[in-house]
């Protein structure tokens, strides 16, 4: 996910952030309340990290960047973290190795809950003390991109953990008790015809940006179809009904190996009895396959292969953008606290934002003119811009106040375990 920002200005004063910063710290401890101090230590896999790791990674940061460097006698809660919590910051030396995460039984979570605490304290005094002056500016950067940072965390906590909840020995019960009456059917999908012509895309304004979101540029884009909605699994069972993995002509070649090396037969999380019936893990259990919900834990070469299987195409980034600014509508994210896509209601274009991340056709590149962040920040996004496929709109686990029309996430093309969708296009005739 990206990492940096390109603010030269503070969006919000010292007294604004003083309540940001706590709603921020205080939604990372509520949507991980639920889970044993066992289940936060759980690694299930190398891309994931265990919850506990998540909660200290991000207090490592306001630590680290905020304030060692600009608070005189500021004590670390315990030096040893410097080390153990950086995530990859060469220039700030060596690290655990990611794939290890989930070995760090200690620090237990109880001395985490006490090093957010003693961070907490110590960013709000400064917060507290401000003077508003052109140093202190540059330190509002930092406190609002830190918690930008967290918002990205909070995302990967409900994600991380649903894997490793799920990768148990102790496999999630089968249950029929969910009432699914009335969500059947999604909204009906239309497409809508998008002009040709130069369009401006990349983040306009003053508000916070990641430093990949700029600069604003233009693009010529071709006259183009864009679908009213995310491909619902009611949708997306008819390509697998089709044998739509078994079909090597409808699949990028890296993307067939993926399907025969990894056994792919349906998205992550859902399974079948008897080979009718779909089930899919949730939040603790294996339910009912809601048709009307959008398709979600499909990697960039399902979601490629079943637009293949539609004869159209997923739409590239740009074009994903421009419709979104145009019809900011709305879906599930994290305040909903469904922690699952919803299905579409109503008419128009919709779930612009929330519900699934959407793929789109486009690799992860810099935009013209890209420059990264000056300093230890600079290594976050840029260095990622090899081997990685855009998403846009956020998802239902994406807080409300972190996803905007410009937001570019990034993933592996083979990547399931985040909240990943689709949305359709097409060339228009």
């Amino acid at each position: 996910m990206p990492g940096t920002s390109v603010q030269k200005s503070a969006r919000l004063s010292a007294e604004a952030l003083i309540g940001q910063f706590s709603k921020v710290r205080n939604t990372s401890l509520e949507i991980t309340g639920s889970l044993s101090p066992e289940d936060q230590m759980l690694q299930s896999m190398p891309d994931a990290s265990p919850t506990k790791w998540h909660l200290a990674h991000t207090t490592w940061f306001f630590e680290t960047f905020i304030l060692l460097p600009n608070v005189s006698g500021y004590r670390p809660f315990d030096e040893r973290y410097q080390y153990l919590f950086n995530s990859y910051y060469k220039q700030l030396g060596s690290h655990p190795n990611r794939a290890s995460r989930g070995l760090m039984s200690r620090p237990s979570l109880q001395e985490v809950h006490a090093y957010r605490a003693h961070v907490d304290s110590s960013v709000l005094k400064l917060l507290r003390n401000s003077t508003g002056d052109n140093a202190e500016n540059d330190l509002l950067i930092l406190i609002e991109l830190g918690l930008n940072h967290e918002q990205q965390h909070q995302e990967l906590m409900l994600t991380d953990s649903k894997h490793a909840l799920w990768s148990s020995p102790l496999a999630p019960k089968v249950t029929r008790a969910k009432d699914v009456a009335g969500r059947n059917e999604a909204s009906p999908l239309s497409w809508f015809e998008i002009e040709g012509g130069i369009h401006d895309v990349g983040h306009a304004g003053e508000s916070f940006s990641f430093d990949n979101e700029c600069p604003r540029h233009q693009v010529l884009l071709r006259p183009f179809q864009i679908a009213s909605r995310a491909v619902s699994n009611a949708e997306y069972l008819e390509f697998m009904t089709d044998r739509g993995y078994q079909r090597a002509d409808l699949w990028l070649s890296d993307g067939w190996d993926a399907v025969n090396s990894q056994g792919w037969k349906a998205p992550l999380y859902w399974d079948t009895e008897d080979g009718k019936e779909w089930f899919q893990f949730r939040e603790a259990d294996m339910e009912p396959v809601v048709p009307a919900e959008p398709v979600c834990h499909v990697s960039f070469y399902e979601a490629d292969a079943y637009a293949r299987w539609r004869g159209v195409r997923l739409p590239s980034e740009a074009e994903w953008e421009v419709v979104a600014v145009r019809h900011p509508s709305k879906g599930a994210l994290l305040e909903d606290k469904v922690f699952h896509p919803q299905a579409a209601a109503g008419a128009g274009y919709q779930q612009a934002f929330g519900d699934v991340w959407e793929w789109t056709a486009s690799p992860y590149l810099a935009y013209p003119e890209f420059k990264p962040a000056a300093g230890l920040l600079g290594e976050y996004n840029g260095k990622f811009m090899c081997n990685q496929m855009v998403l846009r709109g956020g998802s239902c686990a994406t807080p409300a106040s972190h996803i905007r029309a410009s937001y570019r996430n990034f993933f592996p093309p083979h990547a399931r375990w985040q909240f990943s969708g689709l949305r359709l296009a097409n060339d228009r005739t």
